[in-house]
């Protein structure tokens, strides 16, 4: 029989008969899943430490670090350093021995002692020269150093020694420093030796001045620093003496000299200059680098020459002929360096000095008034002659007789005088034409550089040099001929003199350069301003306000003179005039409203109203404010209105400690002109800001603003209805706080109701925040208060609030910002 079919089994059914179904074979297990690969964890998320990358350090650590690598790893520098130690520590073992009393032996046989142990250092150091030279002549060093300080204790401290037997001793030492450097090829040795003996007769000196020894002694130095000089190229140590012989020679003299002691001072600072002359030479000759030594070569005339000059004092031909001397002296060693090879710049500079004090000899014997002019002119000729001729030689000559002639000036100021002799003209007098000399000089010196385009320094520093004796020159005569309460204003007349003649040499000249004057004039505006204010001059009574007029009128010319060609820093020349308006007027102003009486309020506004207006129409209309540069003024507009709406601002928050005086109107509150300016200013700063990238932040802080102009004017209010003094006592008084109170909630309710109403958040949590500030001083502040009429009156005030605002707007406003909150 056929078998019946069979159904369908769904996979439930087949694995149920399977598992019932003992006898049925099981099937394979299936293969173990494979574990998915384990993603390697990245450096940033696994827990393995890791070395971090050693960090790169900045340039100037990486300096440092090899300036102290040298310092302490080069060379055998712990040795000299622990020499310096060993000295501190020793003092400071003997010391403390001393002041215990453990050490009663006498200061002979102390010093002795610390003498015997110098020598034996200085023995080891000499025997360990080769085996370990470093470590030698660091011990040598040091022993030496020791032994000058022994001989320094002897004489000044304990008087064990005489002056005579001192200099001796010292003279040996440093002797022997010197053969001992000179052996070993230490110069670090030679001039701890050479300082020592040029600091021993400051250290052991006796007070007698004299100079014959010192002098003496001090030739001897510099003959070995001489001789020092013929076996070794230190050019360190002829630096060294040659510093120490000119400080100490003009230090005694400021100290001793009088004129009777020429005769026995005169030789020495004679052979002092030729020593240092020959030294120059020698380093040139014998070929060291830098082959002319520029300190030798120019330091000792420079030096030397105005010590013969206070040697000679009023003896100007004596001083005429040593200038003459030593142009013959340099002549001939400029014609006898000149045959030799490779010595160019050294018989050139001698030639240069020697047409120096050739130069000089002649008018010296003359006013140096006139000399300073004559120098002047001739310089600038020399300048305009080396151009046209393209010769370094001539200008470099030239800028020297500028130094010359400004030299000069200076002697002519101690020969004549700053102020003027009696019969002396205003301008025309023999000072005043000579700085106009010098000044013409320095402005003929930087137009000749610009005409044949000799580069931006020579031709910045002869216009400012012409600039600076012109400044020199209108002082002088300000100085001279100002009235005593009226220096100020002469500066200021001068000022527009001096803008007015640079507009004249920049038209006549077609010099672009006079142009920079107009920017000083005008960066000098707010400066004298202030000059005026401080020495209490009317600034709108004359002769004040017709010179400020004139001042402004000439800027404005100018400014529109300057535009082409374009002169650089004209936008600063122009915001120059800006702050000097303001400045001039609304001083003025405050003025004229304090002399008519007005209220401190009526003064205050004066005062900033042309900071407003200048504010306000550079905003608004700058086609007209900002002529005669409306058209660039946009470019630069920012660094006018920027810096001036921040004082604007500070001057409001200056105005809010101010009582608002209106008389001659009685106050009202709200409504006096102080308040009324202040609340217009905020408005129209809440109007600026509109035009802000973010006026979000900038409308906060006006709103706090705000609130502060409120709370002041309540304050002001209690001050002038309710009698609370204005003073920090204000903040006591209790109708001062119930006032704060209702404003303040005044200012919550008005936040809360209308953020409700505009479903603003932001808004509502402003004015809800108020009004907790508001309990929180009804708790801790008018609490006390409550038996006045006052407190009571500011909770029922804030309480009434508090209901009214429960009633318009019980709820924070239902938007998706507050949901989210």
């Amino acid at each position: 029989a056929p078998a019946p079919a069979r159904r369908e089994e769904t996979p439930a059914q087949a694995q149920a008969a399977a598992a019932a179904s003992p006898a049925a074979k099981p099937a394979s297990p299936p293969p173990p899943p494979v574990p998915p690969a384990t993603p390697r964890p990245s450096p940033a998320r696994s827990g393995a430490p890791r070395s971090p990358a050693p960090p790169s350090d900045p340039v100037w650590v990486d300096a440092l670090g090899g300036w102290l690598r040298r310092l302490l790893f080069e060379g055998n520098v712990p040795v000299k350093i622990g020499v310096l130690v060993l000295f501190a520590g020793v003092a400071a073992a003997l010391k403390y021995a001393a002041d215990a009393g453990w050490v009663r032996f006498p200061i002979e046989l102390r010093l002795a002692g610390i003498a015997l142990a110098a020598l034996a250092g200085l023995v080891w150091g000499w025997r360990e020269r080769h085996a370990r030279p470093a470590f030698g002549l660091s011990l040598q060093g040091g022993a030496i150093g020791v032994l000058l300080l022994v001989v320094f204790a002897s004489y000044r401290l304990y008087a064990l020694l005489p002056a005579g037997g001192a200099f001796g001793l010292v003279l040996l030492l440093v002797t022997g420093a010197a053969a001992l450097a000179v052996l070993q090829n230490a110069v670090w040795l030679a001039l701890l030796g050479l300082i020592g003996g040029y600091l021993a007769p400051v250290l052991i000196s006796t007070g007698s001045g004299n100079h014959v020894a010192l002098f003496s002694y001090y030739a001897l130095l510099n003959a070995a620093v001489f001789g020092i000089a013929w076996l070794r190229a230190w050019r360190a140590l002829n630096l060294v003496g040659f510093a120490f012989t000119f400080a100490v020679g003009t230090l005694w003299g400021i100290e001793y000299y009088r004129p009777e002691h020429y005769a026995t001072v005169q030789p020495f600072l004679i052979l002092f200059v030729a020593f240092y002359i020959a030294i120059a030479v020698l380093h040139a000759i014998r070929g060291r680098r830098p082959l002319v030594d520029g300190t030798l070569v120019f330091g000792t005339p420079l030096l030397g020459f105005p010590l013969q000059a206070a040697l000679l004092s009023d003896d100007r031909m004596g001083l005429a002929f040593s200038a003459l001397a030593l142009a013959l002296v340099y002549t001939g060693l400029a014609l006898w360096l000149r045959t030799r090879r490779g010595l160019e710049v050294l018989w050139q500079s001698f030639a240069i000095l020697a047409l120096g004090f050739a130069t000089l000899a002649v008018p010296l014997a003359f006013s140096a008034r006139a000399t300073s002019a004559t120098w002047a002119l001739e310089g600038a000729a020399l300048i305009w002659l080396g151009l046209r001729q393209s010769r370094r030689l001539p200008q470099a000559i030239g800028w020297g007789l500028q130094a010359l002639a400004a030299g000069a000036f200076m002697l002519s100021l101690g020969e004549h005088g700053w102020q003027a002799e009696p019969g002396d003209w205003a301008v025309v007098n023999g000072q005043t034409l000579g700085l106009l000399l010098l000044a013409l000089s320095g402005f003929a010196i930087a137009l000749t550089y610009e005409r044949h385009a000799g580069g931006r320094v020579p031709v910045w520093t002869g216009f400012l040099l012409g600039l600076a004796w012109w400044g020199v020159a209108g002082l002088r005569e300000i100085d001279t001929v100002a009235y005593a309460d009226r220096t100020v204003v002469e500066v200021l007349g001068f000022a527009i003199v001096t803008l007015l003649l640079a507009l004249l040499a920049r038209l006549a000249l077609s010099w672009p350069r006079p142009g920079w004057i107009a920017l000083l004039v005008a960066l000098a505006g707010p400066p004298l301003v202030l000059a005026m204010v401080l020495d209490d001059l009317p600034l709108l009574a004359l002769p004040q306000a017709g010179l400020w007029a004139l001042w402004t009128a000439s800027m404005l010319a100018a400014l529109a003179l300057l535009r082409e060609p374009a002169q650089r820093g004209l936008s600063l020349a122009h915001i120059g005039l800006f702050w000097t308006l303001a400045l001039w007027l609304g001083f003025g102003l405050s003025r004229l409203a304090g002399d008519a009486e007005l209220g401190s309020g009526w003064q205050l506004l004066a005062g900033a109203l042309p900071l407003i207006l200048l504010l306000l129409g550079s905003w608004r209309r700058p086609d007209l404010v900002a002529w005669p540069l409306a058209e660039r003024f946009p470019h630069y507009r920012l660094r006018w209105i920027l810096p001036a709406a921040i004082l604007l601002a500070g001057l409001w928050l200056l105005s809010l400690t101010d009582r608002g005086d209106p008389a001659p109107l009685p106050f009202l509150p709200l409504l006096n002109p102080l308040e009324l300016a202040q609340l217009v200013l905020l408005l129209l700063a809440w109007r600026a800001a509109d035009e802000t990238v973010d006026a979000g932040p900038l409308r906060a802080l006006l709103a706090l603003a705000g609130l502060l102009w409120l709370s002041v004017a309540g304050l002001r209010g209690a001050h002038w209805l309710g009698g609370a003094p204005w003073s920090p006592e204000l903040m006591f008084d209790p109708v001062a706080q119930a006032t704060l109170s209702v404003l303040w909630s005044l200012a919550g309710v008005i936040a809360w109701v209308a953020g409700s109403k505009r479903r603003d958040w932001p808004l509502w949590l402003v004015g809800a925040v108020l009004m907790g500030v508001v309990l929180a001083k009804l708790v801790i502040v008018d609490r006390q208060y409550m038996g006045d009429l006052a407190g009571i009156v500011s909770f029922l005030a804030v309480g009434g609030l508090l209901v009214l605002v429960g009633r318009i707007a019980p709820t924070p406003p239902r938007n998706a910002e507050g949901e989210t909150a």
